[in-house]
C-alpha cells in the first residue's frame, strides 16, 4: 500500500479532529493544496479587493486610526466581500482555504477587539457600544439547525460536540423533532456544563415503547408518549424559553406543527413564548403524526405554577411544515447564515455538496434522484387545490408541507446515505450504536470546521465583544 492510500485510510478512520486535522494537511501537501493556498489569486474571489482591505485596516489599526477605522468598518463590513464566502473556495484543499481569506478575518477580529478594548475619546461607552450593536446588527450572525430523524438524531449531538470543542457553535440554535430534544440540551446547559453531558455514555435516549394495544385503538399513537417525555424529562431541565436564555445566553427555537387544518406552524423561543416549557415544546415538536398523539403545550404562569398553553389547540412534530424555519429564525433573530444538521430519512438520500458537479453523469443523477419529488410536489399542490376530499385533505397538506420544504443550509452536515438505518429509526439504540451514530456527526462535521469557523468568525467576535462591555456596562440583547 502506497503512503498516499495509507493517509487516505487513515483519514477516514480518524477519532478525532486534530487526528484528521494532521492527516488532511499531509494530503493536501501531497496534492499541492497547500501552495494554493498560499497563492492569493483564483476567479472564484476578488482577491485583488481582499488584500487591498487587509492593508487598508491593518494600516488603520497600527495608526490607532479609530475614527477612519469605525468609517471603514461600516462602509466595507459584510459576510461575503469579494465573494469570499463562495463554496467553492473551500473545495480545493482538504482543510481550509485561501490564506488571504484568513488574513482578513484576523485583521478585522483583531481591528474589532482593539476598538472594543481601547479608551476612545470620540467614542465614548455608549457610542461604542451603539456601533457595535449596529455593526453587528448589518453583519448578521449564524445559526444551527437541526432536523428531525428520530434516533438518527443522536447525530447531531456529535455534530454539537465538535462545533462546541472548536468554540464555533452559534449562539441560535433551531431544532425540530428529534433536532428539538437536542436542541433543548444544548440550550438549557452551559459550556461547562455542556462538557459533562457530552461524555460518552451520559446520555440516555430511551425513547421507543409500544402503547398498550387498548390505547393505539383509541387514537393514541402507536408509540408511548409518557415514555418520550421521561427520554426529554431526563435530559432537559424543568425551564421555560426564557429561563434557558438567560441561563446559558443560547438562543433556543423549537418548530411545531398544527395538529388542526386551520391553524398554523409555530416557532417557540423566548421572543415568541417567553414561559412555555421546554420540555412540553420537544414533547409537541417530537410528536410523529399516527406514531404519538398531538400535544398540549404548557407554560409556566407568573407564581412559577405549570399550566396550559394556548389550551385551544394542539401540536406535532415540527418537521412536518418546517424542518429547517431559515425565514423566521431570520426574521426573529437577524440571521443570515445558516448551518443545518440533517438527519430526516426521507432527505438525506437526495443531500449533495453545496458545490454542484457538472457533466453528464452528475446531470443523470440529479434527474434520477430529484425530478420524481418535483413531480410529487406539483401533483400533491394540485390535488389540495383543486379538491377537498373529507378526512383527506389534512393529509394531503402535510404531505405537500413535507415535499416542497428545502432541508438544507449555507453548510449542511448530513451522514452518508445507509438506508439500513431506517429500520432503526422508531426503535432505541444500543449504547455502542449511539456512541457510533455519535461518532458519524463527528466525522461528518470534520471537513466543514474550518468553513465554519470563517464563516462564523466576526460575529462571534460581535458577540464576544458586547459581552466584554455588558460586563462593565448595562447589557441590551440585540
Amino acid at each position: 500500500m502506497s503512503k498516499y492510500s495509507k493517509l487516505e485510510k487513515s483519514l477516514s478512520q480518524s477519532i478525532s479532529y486534530a487526528e484528521w486535522q494532521e492527516t488532511a494537511a499531509q494530503l493536501d501537501k501531497l496534492d499541492g493544496n497547500d501552495r494554493w493556498r498560499e497563492d492569493p489569486k483564483s476567479e472564484d474571489y476578488d482577491h485583488r479587493l481582499l488584500a487591498s482591505r487587509v492593508r487598508l485596516f491593518r494600516g488603520l489599526r497600527r495608526k490607532r486610526d479609530f475614527e477612519q477605522l469605525v468609517f471603514r468598518l461600516r462602509e466595507e463590513l459584510h459576510g461575503n466581500i469579494g465573494n469570499m464566502a463562495n463554496p467553492v473556495l473551500y473545495q480545493h484543499a482538504r482543510c481550509g482555504t485561501k490564506n488571504l481569506i484568513n488574513d482578513y478575518l484576523d485583521e478585522i477580529t483583531s481591528c474589532l477587539e482593539l476598538f472594543t478594548e481601547s479608551e476612545v475619546k470620540a467614542f465614548p461607552p455608549i457610542l461604542k457600544r451603539r456601533f457595535l450593536k449596529r455593526a453587528a446588527r448589518s453583519f448578521g450572525r449564524s445559526a444551527l439547525l437541526l432536523s428531525g430523524g428520530a434516533s438518527l438524531g443522536l447525530f447531531h449531538l456529535g455534530v454539537i460536540q465538535e462545533l462546541q470543542a472548536e468554540n464555533v457553535l452559534p449562539r441560535v440554535i433551531t431544532g425540530s423533532s428529534a433536532g428539538s430534544i437536542i436542541a433543548g440540551i444544548v440550550a438549557t446547559h452551559t459550556s461547562e456544563e455542556l462538557k459533562a453531558l457530552l461524555e460518552p455514555g451520559y446520555v440516555e435516549f430511551e425513547w421507543s415503547k409500544m402503547s398498550g394495544f387498548v390505547d393505539i385503538l383509541k387514537g393514541k399513537g402507536v408509540l408511548d408518549a409518557k415514555q418520550l417525555l421521561k427520554s426529554i424529562n431526563h435530559t432537559i431541565p424543568d425551564m421555560t424559553f426564557l429561563e434557558a436564555y438567560k441561563h446559558t445566553g443560547r438562543i433556543l427555537n423549537i418548530s411545531v406543527s398544527p395538529a388542526e387544518s386551520n391553524q398554523f406552524p409555530r416557532l417557540l423561543n423566548y421572543l415568541t413564548s417567553p414561559n412555555v416549557l421546554i420540555r412540553r415544546a420537544a414533547l409537541a415538536s417530537s410528536a410523529i403524526p399516527g406514531i404519538f398523539p398531538s400535544v398540549q403545550l404548557r407554560a409556566k404562569n407568573f407564581t412559577g405554577k405549570s399550566v396550559v398553553y394556548a389550551p385551544q389547540n394542539r401540536w406535532i412534530d415540527g418537521s412536518v411544515h418546517d424542518d429547517i424555519p431559515k425565514e423566521r429564525v431570520n426574521r426573529l433573530h437577524n440571521v443570515n447564515h445558516y448551518i443545518v444538521s440533517q438527519t430526516n430519512p426521507y432527505v438525506v438520500p437526495f443531500m449533495s455538496e453545496e458545490v454542484k458537479e457538472t457533466g453528464l453523469l452528475p446531470f443523470i443523477q440529479d434527474v434520477v434522484l430529484k425530478a420524481p419529488l418535483v413531480q410529487v410536489e406539483h401533483f400533491l399542490e394540485k390535488i389540495h387545490q383543486h379538491f377537498d376530499i373529507p378526512g383527506l385533505s389534512s393529509v394531503i397538506k402535510k404531505a405537500h408541507a413535507l415535499v416542497s420544504q428545502n432541508y438544507s443550509g449555507d453548510i449542511t452536515v448530513y451522514p452518508t446515505r445507509q438506508l439500513s438505518r431506517v429500520g432503526k429509526i422508531l426503535t432505541n439504540l444500543t449504547p455502542d450504536q449511539a456512541q457510533e451514530m455519535m461518532l458519524e456527526g463527528r466525522r461528518a462535521t470534520w471537513p466543514k470546521i474550518e468553513r465554519i469557523r470563517n464563516t462564523t468568525q466576526i460575529s462571534r467576535v460581535f458577540d464576544a465583544s458586547l459581552k466584554k462591555m455588558s460586563q462593565t456596562y448595562r447589557y441590551v440583547p440585540r
